[in-house]
């Protein structure tokens, strides 16, 4: 049985292939068009998966959808219906593309589905999973618990912001469910707004600005007074109730009222490039106190509604790393499974595997280990002519290593001596996260990596940090964790014993005194609390990458190296080699890894290109 699955229209559109239940290929479609976030129909995911299921689009045996349309637009009109009068410049601005558009979303499906080859005459069926159960579905069906509660938290879906299920077997049951207006992830995605960082994107860049709020400082306390008692109402099962006078998300063209705001926190909102203050810093971490309260009450209702020892999540709050670190360390369950492409790019995989076990009432058999992503390595792959061809075309020199293990070698070596070294290997990664196959790396015994990365190779704000990568193994030699995390969504501490003492008024210095103060003996991925972003690197799934690392662990004695996204500020993480080349020569990286060959930036031609990458992507 064959199944594809697909997300679109609202942000990162993706589709995804289970055959059989197994999991044969998934990607967003952003990476295929260079515009991130891209939520147009995944034309080219959709052809890439069938490329690699050996399929054409006339033998599936079902199309799904990843929620229902019709139900959102129900939640639309019910939702203008309520606030009117307010909302008339929104409601002009949505229905008519409703009208138009989405009111008939299975003809417009259809209608590029034709385009990739669909004969309607041959009636595959069609299927519309609820979005919270397609979240649900992407984070149980490839986890490896026979049993598990299920918790959800995103922006909204249909009604649902947050859900609460049980997987058992082959069957998803919703429990529990908060719906809209009320949304702990619209709640982040409005101090996302207020803070200045862009809403849908910017999320990450909220969480990564916590650390530097100053815990000592009495503004934190006040600002959490302030949320609890004028914003939300939080409640014992997590659940929040939003105050919807300070907030315009529900009919407006924004996500907050600024005037109330700026009223309530003395201070006006942050624009995208204005300097960040202590005050942004310390809001930042009072929000970010507020939504790890909710997270855990919510994870110990479900564990009060289920009885269930494991817990799967999915849903845009479940990439935040923070929270999933502090959920962990509470021991509510004995493990937990976070879907690595836990947002809406993820529910193309969630819907497909929710028709197969559900819809058409297959049976779920575990065979895997640790889970069935693959290490989330389910896109695009290349073949060497693909490199060739690409150095062909920019006239780019190289040296193409016949062994593997010579190139790793010379790699390792380039990382110990302070290089910036872009590497891409085998099938790109699904969701957000960059993980060794489309990867910039470095050394993160250099106190300078940070800074480097940040302001000549990824052109972004110089507060934001890096994640580890360790040899599953060694992970306990550098962090305090004994368990793994493939898919770099935990954050979890430093060892005490890598740690450097910071100076008696550290909590009082600004953000840039605290952002080069060496905090360890890998000061390029500790954070500002002496926290990392933990990705444990397995032979099983990527064994170029753990090779990589164990040879570079041979020369310098660190199991450990430096890894961030292949893109730059606003682009999409590169997929062919064409791409990464393309942003090798636009950044100040020192080489470029491509399956076996190496190119030396000093040694390429002048790029003679002169189109503007700044221009090219939106900056997020």
């Amino acid at each position: 049985m064959k199944i594809l699955g697909i997300s679109a229209f609202y942000h990162d559109s993706a589709a995804a292939l289970i055959d059989n239940g197994e999991i044969v290929a998934a990607a967003q479609e952003e990476r295929f068009t260079r515009k991130k976030h891209d939520p147009g129909f995944p034309s080219n995911a959709v052809a890439f998966c069938l490329e690699y299921g050996g399929l054409s689009i006339n033998e599936l045996d079902a199309i799904v959808f990843y929620d229902k349309p019709l139900l959102k637009f129900e939640r639309l009109l019910e939702t203008y219906y309520a606030f009117a009068p307010k909302g008339v410049r929104s409601f002009l601005t949505a229905m008519p593309v409703w009208i138009k558009e989405k009111m008939f979303l299975k003809r417009l499906i259809n209608e590029e589905l034709e385009k990739l080859g669909y004969d309607k005459k041959k009636k595959v069926r069609m299927l519309f999973p609820e979005h919270h159960l397609s979240h649900a579905a992407s984070a149980y069906y490839p986890s490896p618990f026979e049993k598990s509660a299920i918790l959800t938290i995103d922006g909204v879906g249909e009604w649902a912001t947050a859900s609460i299920c049980l997987g058992e077997g082959k069957d998803i049951s919703i429990l529990k469910e908060l719906r809209f207006p009320h949304s702990l992830g619209l709640l982040y995605s409005a101090f996302t707004y207020f803070l200045g960082f862009r809403v849908n994107s910017g999320e990450y860049k909220l969480m990564g600005l916590a650390p530097y709020g100053n815990p000592t400082s009495p503004d934190i306390k006040r600002y959490e007074e302030i949320i609890l008692k004028d914003l939300i109402d939080l409640k014992e099962d997590g659940s929040v109730w939003l105050n919807q006078e300070y907030f315009d998300y529900a009919t407006g063209l924004k996500m907050v009222n600024e005037h109330k705001w700026e009223a309530l926190f003395g201070f006006k909102t942050r624009r995208p490039e204005d300097a960040l203050e202590a005050v942004h810093c310390n809001l930042g971490l009072a929000i970010q106190n507020i939504t790890e309260e909710a997270v855990i009450r919510m994870a110990k209702e479900a564990k009060r509604l289920t009885g269930a020892d494991y817990l799967c999540m999915a849903g845009g709050v479940a990439l935040n790393c923070v929270s999933n670190g502090k959920l962990q360390k509470a021991n509510i369950f004995k493990d937990i499974f976070i879907q690595p492409a836990a947002g809406d790019a993820g529910g193309a995989l969630g819907a497909a595997q929710a028709a197969y076990h559900i819809y058409f009432g297959q049976e779920r058999k575990i065979t895997w280990k640790a889970d069935a992503m693959r290490g989330s390595y389910l896109g695009p792959t290349f073949s060497d002519l693909d490199v060739a061809l690409t150095a062909k075309k920019y006239k780019a020199h190289y040296t193409f290593y016949e062994n593997f293990k010579d190139l790793t070698q010379e790699a390792a070596r380039l990382l110990s001596e302070g290089n910036v070294v872009g590497w891409v290997q085998g099938r790109m990664e699904f969701g957000p996260r960059a993980l060794g196959g489309r990867s910039i790396l470095g050394d993160p015994r250099n106190a300078e990596m940070q800074k480097k990365l940040n302001l000549k190779i990824k052109y972004r704000e110089s507060f934001r940090p890096f994640a580890p990568s360790v040899l599953a193994e060694d992970c306990q030699d550098y962090f305090d964790y004994d368990g793994i995390s493939p898919y770099m969504l935990l954050v979890h501490p430093v060892a005490e014993s890598r740690r450097k003492p910071v100076p008696a008024n550290y909590g009082s210095l600004d953000l840039r005194e605290k952002l080069y103060f060496e905090r360890s003996d890998l000061p390029s991925i500790t954070h500002i609390d002496y926290s990392a972003r933990i990705q444990t690197v397995h032979k099983e799934t990527n064994p170029r990458y753990y090779d990589l690392i164990e040879t570079f662990k041979a020369l310098t004695g660190y199991a450990v190296i430096v890894n961030t996204s292949f893109n730059v500020r606003g682009e999409p993480i590169v997929n062919t080699p064409n791409d990464a080349y393309r942003c090798f020569m636009r950044t100040e990286m020192d080489y470029l890894v491509v399956g076996n060959y190496i190119f030396d930036k000093k040694q390429q031609p002048e790029w003679l290109e002169k189109d503007n990458w700044k221009e090219e992507f939106v900056l997020d």
